[in-house]
């Protein structure tokens, strides 16, 4: 669960907004509102929070938040 709240705190901060909730089947681009660029963002500082390396093919694979979470849990 901290994982998701990282996850959380940092799509905040990016969006500049303190009440958006999300949790494992939420839908990046669609319940979000995020584009492809926002995504690439998104994943550079999922990277610098959790000192990993994403791919930019694992990248297009993120639809849910689940997806983020299980990557990062394989790293």
């Amino acid at each position: 669960m901290i994982m998701l709240e990282k996850i959380t705190e940092i799509i905040r901060e990016y969006k500049g907004d303190n009440s958006i909730v999300v949790n494992n089947e939420t839908v990046i681009k669609d319940d979000l509102g995020m584009t492809s660029f926002d995504l690439i963002q998104l994943a550079c500082s999922v990277e610098d929070e959790f000192d990993i390396e994403i791919p930019d093919r694992a990248i297009k694979d993120f639809k849910t938040i689940a997806d983020v979470v299980s990557f990062i849990e394989e790293q």
